[in-house]
């Protein structure tokens, strides 16, 4: 038996009580969630804190009504049952998985938890016998599901659209800033610095599984230098730059996978063809990261052009010289 569910229960052998028990339990939850988003925005992103500071006070609404309906059917004692007590029920994600997702993320999040408990309140008022408590589970249904309206009114009030639009270039400068431009430097290192490495060997040798060997060991040794030192060398306080792990882990792995690309054609047995699919991947790359400067960067695509596939044809250039030589 999968350990943890011997001890939970299904949705549909709960009672009337417990599923208006699991509803109190799950809107404390959700305001909880959204005060926590708009704790982790209020900073760069004031008028979107504000929008889910407004959703969480809806929530504690829903909770209010529910604790009343309780009280009225059941009394004041209400049995403690969350949503990790029911098997298949819908979970949220924990808040410190979810504290550090960029602001579109954390949009689209919030609309999911809205759309789920909307498919909960339908349920849970099919369950119940009691007019004023279907009535009232009815009535939460529709709300959740209508949160989407009630979240463009709380967006018109404390987001204007001049605002979003200023909070959504922040958000994907800073995108740009913790993840593309060191995973950008690190394939571009990865990519080049090893080209030079790899196919020396492989034209000094004509040995493929030794120079798969120097590319594994160029590609995994630089990717390991890139990651410590983008991590190392700032913090990202001053720059805001973001968080140094996740730059440390964009670089490192980038600049690892920039190496691998040209370094796993030589697994194949033969010389030439692993050669030939191995220019041919450099190419890819080459082109793959001057589109991406281009595209995210906003480097002119001729002079990315010219500073990658260029800089790449020479290094490459270089190495075969070396190696044939």
């Amino acid at each position: 038996m999968i350990p943890g569910l011997a001890n939970r229960r299904r949705f549909a052998d709960l009672s009337e009580q417990e599923v208006l028990a699991l509803a109190i339990s799950s809107e404390e939850d959700d305001a909880r969630i959204y005060r926590q988003y708009a704790e982790h925005l209020r900073a760069e992103y004031p008028s979107s804190a504000a929008v889910f500071e407004g959703m969480a006070a809806e929530e504690d609404h829903h909770r209010q009504s529910l604790i009343e309906r309780h009280q009225a059917r059941f009394g004041d004692v209400i049995p403690l049952i969350r949503r990790e007590h029911v098997a298949g029920f819908y979970a949220r994600k924990p808040i410190w998985l979810t504290k550090n997702l960029p602001l579109e993320t954390i949009r689209a999040e919030a609309e999911a938890m809205e759309r789920e408990a909307g498919k909960f309140y339908t349920l849970a008022a099919q369950r119940t016998s009691d007019a004023a408590t279907r009535k009232l589970l009815g009535d939460l249904a529709a709300a959740e599901m209508g949160h989407e309206k009630k979240a463009t009114q709380l967006e018109a009030k404390h987001l204007p659209e001049e605002t979003k639009e200023e909070e959504d270039r922040a958000a994907h400068r800073q995108f740009i800033l913790t993840w593309v431009q060191p995973g950008l430097a690190g394939l571009m290192d990865g990519s080049v610095s090893t080209l030079a490495p790899i196919f020396a060997t492989a034209f000094a040798t004509q040995d493929t599984w030794t120079t798969f060997l120097v590319g594994l060991a160029a590609s995994v040794g630089a990717g390991i230098s890139m990651g410590f030192t983008e991590a190392a060398h700032d913090d990202g306080v001053i720059s805001g730059r973001g968080s140094p792990v996740k730059r440390g882990f964009a670089s490192g792995i980038m600049t690892t996978v920039g190496g691998l690309g040209h370094a796993l054609p030589y697994l194949i047995p033969d010389f030439w063809t692993a050669t030939v699919i191995a220019m041919i991947v450099v190419f890819v790359e080459l082109w793959a990261i001057a589109w991406i400067q281009n595209r995210y960067m906003e480097t002119p695509f001729m002079r990315a052009v010219m500073q990658v596939v260029l800089g790449g044809a020479l290094v490459f250039a270089a190495g075969v010289l070396i190696g044939g030589g």
